[in-house]
């Protein structure tokens, strides 16, 4: 081989590697940074700084004990950062609509930090100044009365934190079966676009349809990327105070023990599960146990709080049915994607069915927007029939929520003056929108002497828009978390439409007393009525009366004879906060007036609501002085069912329904997809590693020289 003198260039390719690198850091800057990576697949999370960090793992045990017609549950939320961060973790989370949440702890090691309920305005600036201060500190508020957020301030290095929340709710009856439901996963929610920006001289602007939007919102994990996260375990203690027949829950397998005839303890049957569907626990009495009056009283803070529970006799329901005007409204937005259309294709083709000859129908569909079947209302013949069952054979699901327009068509009656017939309107969606109180205003407005009846679809449905438009609305609601419950419970639905049991429903106690509901409902077949009261001391008489059929029915109950129950002061007290909730929406009382009472309620009882929320702040600063604080959203699940691109589409953006232009940004916003973290996420960059990669490039050019010298020296 030929020697090389000293002075002859060295090879190009021994140069190319050390000059690519340095120019690449020269001139292309700093590539995008990857998240940090974990084993199981770390989840994205914001970029805090200059650096991307990783979320806290969230799991969370649900224990549940059923007294009665009430049910007290504890969720516990533990809090792991697993980064060398002090970490800040907001997370999103559901809960029954008609929970009285009243307690919050947060455990950091051995210390427990009680929480204070506070007017919610006081509850942020004292949370504020606890995380400034380096403080544990832990913030609970409610964004609905179903939807909630806990906020975590100075979660250490390697820590774990706990963060404890306690609510009373009641147990649902229709017919002989109760219910219990604990959802676990926050589905996205779809929040139509504020109003455009307009001049002074064209008025003032409409308000923003949803002004908290970003509140309600959080990341999303795709399954399809993602491993499940937000592990949950759950027990339950049922004793409702009778021989217990069947216990069943059709959303998961559950283990079931029986302590006594009256008794049983639940538990998920394969230990933890993931938070993407809600909980769903039924059962029924022994035969000849069911109980037709539950009357409970309990004594807190020198008052009594009564709670009476009446089903009208079953013998009483029978009465000729009225010939009706039903329409009916289905979802098809990108959010009823999956198994969701189906159940809902499924359930409507079932309430199809059950028309009878005389009765009329429509059928609206709507997505980002709206198509009616039929001009008008059409009679329910074969051929009418057989093309709304084609129209809806045929829907798939696309695009957005918009539900107002779709609603308030179905509301408008061109006919008020039409007597002997039922007017009714069956709305089958999973409620997955932001904008409540603009649909539940439409609802107040618009509902004339029409009945609505609201059908959540699907392993999460907002079940606050559904009970609360039902109230509103006059009718009921029905929850289909599975296929295989469409056919029972459209049934149950549809012989509730034929008829209302009891009209002209009155509650009238002998002595003074604060009851609730303050409109006393229509009560349809198989629905008990349900009455809360606080009085100075639990007697007297409490009178039920209205009308079967055309025939006056009464029933009177002597409330001394009341069985001592639990959690009925709480559970009257998150019912007067809905009364005044209902009374500031449809003009009853204002606005000034209500909040003043939701705010006397809620400060005296101890409740998380619109106006309060509840705060713990550990004495103690902890955070060293000058150590940043990362903050971060943890992810949620994506409800099970729903498809990731029908929400979020291809690229983690909105789908649009054909035929339109692109939302604006400010919609698609509102629905954040998250991947896998352990997949390279391009992050925002605010500076990059440049010299880093100048001294990489420089000593790598060195190292190249060195090589080649050496190669010379022992070249023969």
């Amino acid at each position: 081989m030929q020697r090389r003198s000293i002075s002859d260039p060295l090879p190009r390719n021994l140069l190319i590697g050390p000059l690519v690198a340095a120019l690449l850091a020269l001139f292309a800057g700093a590539p995008p940074a990857r998240a940090l990576e974990a084993g199981g697949g770390t989840l994205l999370l914001r970029h805090a700084g200059d650096q991307p960090v990783e979320a806290p793992r969230l799991a969370a045990d649900a224990a549940i004990a059923v007294s009665g017609p009430t049910a007290r549950a504890t969720i516990t939320q533990a809090f792991r950062n697993t980064t060398a961060d002090w970490v800040e973790g907001t997370y999103l989370f559901p809960l029954p609509e008609d929970a009285a949440v009243d307690s919050m702890k947060l455990v950091v090691g051995d210390r427990v930090i009680v929480a204070d309920i506070r007017e919610r305005r006081a509850a942020q600036r004292a949370y504020e100044a606890a995380k400034a201060e380096g403080k544990a500190a832990a913030l609970t508020e409610q964004q609905r009365p179903n939807l909630f957020t806990n906020a975590v301030a100075n979660i250490g290095p390697g820590e774990t934190v706990l963060v404890q929340i306690a609510y009373q709710q009641t147990v649902r009856q229709s017919g002989d079966t109760y219910s219990l439901r604990l959802p676990t996963v926050a589905a996205p929610r779809y929040s139509p676009a504020p109003p455009a920006i307009q001049s002074a001289a064209e008025g003032p602007a409409a308000p923003d349809p949803v002004p908290d939007r970003r509140r309600i919102a959080a990341p999303v994990l795709d399954p399809a990327r993602s491993a499940p996260v937000n592990p949950l375990t759950l027990s339950i203690d049922l004793k409702p105070g009778f021989a217990i027949g069947s216990v069943h829950s059709a959303t998961h397998a559950i283990r079931v023990e029986a302590p006594s005839e009256s008794e049983r303890r639940i538990a998920l049957r394969d230990g933890a599960t993931a938070a993407d569907r809600d909980f769903e626990l039924t059962w029924t009495p022994a035969p000849g146990t069911r109980p037709a009056i539950g009357l409970f009283r309990e004594r807190v803070a020198g008052a009594e709080t009564v709670l009476a529970v009446v089903t009208p006799p079953s013998a009483a329901i029978a009465q000729a049915p009225m010939p009706r005007d039903v329409v009916f409204v289905i979802d098809n937005s990108g959010s009823m994607g999956g198994t969701s259309i189906r159940q809902a294709r499924a359930s409507l083709l079932v309430g199809l069915d059950r028309l009878r000859p005389g009765d009329r129908f429509n059928v609206i569909r709507f997505d980002d927007t709206m198509e009616t079947v039929f001009p008008d209302l059409v009679a329910a013949d074969e051929a009418h029939l057989a093309h709304a069952k084609r129209f809806v054979a045929g829907l798939e699901a696309r695009g957005g929520t918009e539900m107002l327009a779709p609603l308030q068509a179905a509301l408008r009656d061109g006919r008020p003056e039409e007597t002997g017939r039922l007017r009714q309107v069956v709305f089958l969606t999973d409620g997955a929108i932001g904008n409540e109180a603009q649909i539940f205003a439409a609802i107040a407005a618009g509902r004339g002497r029409t009945r609505l009846f609201m059908v959540g679809i699907g392993s999460a449905p907002n079940g606050h828009l559904m009970r609360h438009a039902a109230e509103l609305g006059r009718g009921s609601f029905t929850l289909i978390g599975s296929a295989d419950q469409v056919a029972d419970r459209m049934r149950e639905l549809l012989l509730k439409l034929e008829s209302p049991v009891v009209t002209d429903l009155s509650a009238t106690f002998s002595e003074a007393a604060e009851a609730t509901p303050a409109q006393m409902p229509d009560l349809y077949r198989g629905e008990p009525v349900t009455v809360a009261a606080r009085m100075r001391a639990a007697r007297g008489t409490l009178t039920l009366a209205g009308r079967i059929g055309g025939e006056p029915w009464r029933v009177v109950l002597r409330l001394d004879e009341a069985a001592e129950g639990t959690g009925i002061g709480k559970v009257w007290a998150r019912a007067k906060i809905g009364d005044a909730e209902t009374a500031r929406l449809t003009g009853a009382m204002e606005p000034a007036a209500a909040d003043a009472e939701i705010l006397r309620l809620a400060l005296d009882h101890g409740l998380t609501t619109r106006l309060t929320a509840l705060v713990a702040v550990d004495a103690t600063p902890r955070r060293p002085q000058g150590a940043r604080l990362a903050r971060t959203d943890l992810p949620l699940n994506l409800p099970a069912g729903w498809d990731f691109e029908a929400v979020f589409g291809r690229d983690g953006e909105a789908p649009q329904a054909p035929g339109l232009a692109p939302a604006p940004r400010e919609r698609r916003a509102e629905l954040i997809p998250a991947r896998d973290a352990s997949r390279e996420v391009a992050l925002p960059q605010t500076a990059t590693d440049f010299e880093i990669r100048v001294l990489v490039g420089a000593i790598l050019l060195g190292l190249g020289l060195l090589l080649q010298a050496r190669r010379r020296r022992v070249a023969p």
